[in-house]
């Protein structure tokens, strides 16, 4: 496996975050299943929770209800205020957020050694240029990145956001990493043409991804940064 990060690593010029999960964890304090919740509750408060199914109201996934009121009433002002309501929540969450271990590191060792960055995520950009700012890795970052817009059908595993960030950085798919910690990133960096390393801090998470075709899985950025290490030691 260390042979698969090394590999992805070595050739990899660009290197494109997702947000929650490898940065940081964003619900740490406030829960993402406290804000589906509270999205639910709004919309039953307005009596639209009839757009979600028994599943969908109970699955604890924000992104969950936002696609799937978007699936029925796609572009409209009721998805632009369900979207703005989860910004501002996603905005509270980013207050008590975690980062990950060795995360901020690895962002500012690849940075060191010339590699490119950007953020491609399926939360809001404002959020995670929020949590950047508040860590001190804005400049790591600088005007890439890129998150949610109110097209919902372009979240993950649509690969538009990363499409978007390699056009930014002017990269070529072929010499860039999306580092992911779920099946849909997976398939936004296959789609995308872009190498993929994933994150999972749980071995289900590890199985999802191993089982959906990812290659090189890590349970800690550690390794990740050991590796930029090496790759600048033997440059």
């Amino acid at each position: 496996m260390i042979e698969n990060v090394e590999r992805v690593i070595a050739e990899a010029e660009n290197v494109l975050f997702d947000f929650d999960g490898p940065i940081c964890r964003l619900f740490a304090g406030h829960h993402a299943h406290q804000v589906a919740e509270s999205l639910v509750a709004w919309l039953e408060e307005h009596g639209r929770h009839v757009l979600l199914t028994e599943e969908e109201r109970a699955s604890g996934d924000p992104h969950a209800v936002l696609r799937a009121v978007d699936r029925i009433h796609p572009g409209s002002d009721l998805v632009e205020e369900l979207e703005e309501r989860l910004t501002r929540e996603e905005l509270h969450a980013a207050q008590t957020a975690w980062p990950t271990a060795y995360a901020d590191p690895l962002i500012q060792t690849l940075r060191a050694v010339g590699v490119r960055l950007a953020i491609a995520t399926n939360n809001s950009p404002q959020v995670a240029r929020a949590y950047l700012e508040g860590r001190g890795l804005t400049a790591c970052f600088g005007p890439h990145v890129y998150g949610r817009t109110t097209d919902l059908h372009l979240l993950k595993p649509d690969p538009d956001c990363i499409r978007r960030a390699l056009a930014s950085l002017g990269a070529r798919p072929a010499r860039s990493l999306m580092v992911g910690d779920s099946v849909t990133d997976l398939y936004a960096a296959q789609a995308a043409g872009v190498l993929f390393l994933g994150y999972a801090r749980s071995e289900e998470k590890a199985k999802r991804l191993h089982d959906a075709g990812a290659e090189a899985v890590v349970d800690s950025m550690l390794p990740v940064l050991e590796a930029v290490r090496r790759r600048n030691v033997q440059a």
